[in-house]
């Protein structure tokens, strides 16, 4: 039975079309993944399912029908009815969705408080059901947490039992596990799964992740620029994909890995590297004891080599690379060019020292969108290190330095006069690779670089990246969860968990013999193994 009916949907903003003639429907108990880059309006579509499309954006032709409901033309109290009763949404970024001033357990309540179906007994009752239903067992304590208290996988579960809170027939999932570690990706979606066979909902998945659509998905209506491009079975897309847009993004999923690298030297090497963060309890916040975030780590870093650091969320991969540039305190020893005669112990060096070694140890961050000041210009932002440690450049000079960068990382100089609000995701993250190049920095910590990118813009990164390790012999440690991307771009691979190292070894033998249990359970959840 047709649950949702999309036919000749086309939105716009103003004169620009956003989506142009798309048609797909949802059946009770099957799964439609739409795909498709960054703004080919996958999510745009979702929303139009329940009315929820952002200020300035007008449906301007198509029929929308849920459960028999023509969404355009439905009355305010039947549009109510949709969401969260027909309807239920599972949004991007559970953090930004949940109201960060109230227990999550009553967020869960006031859902169905809206839909008036409980009373206020069995609506408690009914809440502890559904945090146990998503995997939460220890529900009391859960419902009574705040946002900030819980984990991500924690937090996405909540907006799963609120999206099923009051039994809808359809859930939209919008990129439930772009911020979520392999592990806990699987888990998520596989809950998802559950839950629809359960009740036998029909499920309109929203995602980048090729891998996820191959997996979860029956069906698949691939989106580029707002149009529809190929629509059809999951095995005939993977299969047998016809347009060259799906090609493309099928060719983008699966990276050839790097070429290895001749022996080089040891340009960094860590010694029984240890973070301990304390565990306060009280409204005083009194120190009760500590926690090991990383535990007893070694490793050493080649020059132009790039080491991988995987594991799930919690399992010290970014602690490792903040301490490595002592943003935060440990203990162990880091010896920078980790020559006997010249190398110097970062664990030990005076600050004023430390300032002058962080021009050749810079950092990329996860997320492009903040991590540039949104009110400097892209010259400000990328010149900004050029003023610490090179005050002795002139204004032509500096700006000479940022345009040759901007060159090398594919941008053109006329992006300088102009601010981060006004570039994609792809070239934001272009933006912040050349703010940490321009100071030609030795080693580079590239911490979850990708994750917040779509599949063709991850690997014209990836690519760049290479393209730029080449160049400059920059040695990389490169930090994520993403194992098909730690495949087409490591030499080493470093697998921790709970702040230790379970594997260290050569990438080709990792992903083709890894040793440990955990590396294989890593690879299986990702669909490598």
């Amino acid at each position: 039975m047709t649950l949702l009916s999309v036919s000749n949907l086309t939105l716009r903003a103003g004169a620009r079309t956003l989506v142009d003639d798309v048609s797909f429907n949802v059946a009770a108990g099957e799964t439609l993944a739409i795909a498709g880059e960054s703004g080919s309006g996958k999510t745009l579509s979702a929303l139009s399912v329940l009315n929820l499309l952002p200020p300035g954006i007008t449906h301007a032709g198509g029929v929308v029908r849920l459960d028999d409901i023509n969404v355009a033309t439905a009355t305010r109290a039947e549009i109510q009815n949709i969401r969260g009763g027909t309807a239920g949404i599972i949004f991007q970024e559970p953090l930004s969705s949940l109201n960060p001033l109230q227990r999550v357990g009553k967020q869960v309540a006031e859902a169905m408080t809206l839909h008036g179906k409980f009373s206020k007994t069995s609506l408690r009752e009914k809440v502890n059901a559904l945090l146990a239903e998503v995997g939460l067992p220890d529900a009391q304590r859960i419902a009574n947490s705040y946002p900030h208290l819980l984990s991500g996988g924690q937090r996405q579960r909540i907006m799963i039992a609120m999206a099923l809170a009051n039994d809808p027939k359809l859930l939209i999932a919008d990129e439930p596990t772009t911020a979520l570690d392999v592990t806990l990706e699987k888990q998520i979606l596989d809950l998802i799964q559950t839950a629809q066979k359960a009740r036998g909902l029909g499920v309109l998945l929203i995602t980048h992740n090729l891998s996820l659509v191959r997996r979860y998905a029956q069906r698949v209506l691939v989106l580029d620029a707002g149009k529809p491009i190929e629509s059809n079975t999951t095995d005939q897309i993977f299969g047998s994909p016809r347009a060259p847009q799906t090609k493309r993004l099928l060719a983008a999923r699966d990276m050839a890995p790097p070429p290895g690298v001749p022996d080089a030297p040891v340009i960094l090497q860590v010694q029984n590297l240890t973070v301990k963060f304390p565990i306060l309890q009280g409204v005083l916040r009194r120190k009760i004891g500590e926690v090991a975030a990383v535990d007893d780590v070694s490793f050493t870093l080649h020059a132009g080599e790039t080491l991988g650091l995987v594991g799930e969320s919690g399992s010290g991969k970014s602690t490792i690379g903040l301490a490595l540039l002592r943003l935060i305190k440990f203990q162990g020893r880091v010896l920078f060019n980790a020559v006997p005669s010249t190398a110097i112990d970062l664990a030990s060096l005076p600050k004023r020292q430390l300032r002058g070694i962080r021009a050749q140890l810079q950092i990329v961050f996860q997320d492009p969108y903040g991590s540039l000041a949104p009110r400097l210009t892209i010259e400000d932002i990328i010149a900004e290190g050029l003023t610490i440690h090179q005050p002795g450049l002139n204004p032509a000079q500096r700006r000479e330095k940022v345009a040759a960068t901007l060159h090398d990382v594919g941008l053109a100089a006329d992006a300088m006069p102009r601010y981060p609000h006004e570039f994609s995701g792809g070239q934001r993250q272009r933006i912040a690779i050349a703010r940490a190049l321009i100071l030609e920095p030795k080693i580079l910590v590239l911490d979850e670089p990708t994750s917040a990118l779509d599949v063709t813009v991850q690997a014209e990164i990836l690519a760049l990246l290479r393209a730029l390790q080449t160049r400059h012999n920059i040695a990389y440690l490169f930090i994520s969860h993403d194992l098909r991307v730690i495949r087409a771009l490591t030499h080493r691979v470093m697998v921790l968990k709970s702040g230790r190292v379970v594997e260290l070894a050569a990438a080709s033998s990792v992903f083709n013999n890894p040793a440990a249990a955990y590396t294989k359970t890593l690879l299986a959840a990702s669909g490598l193994q």
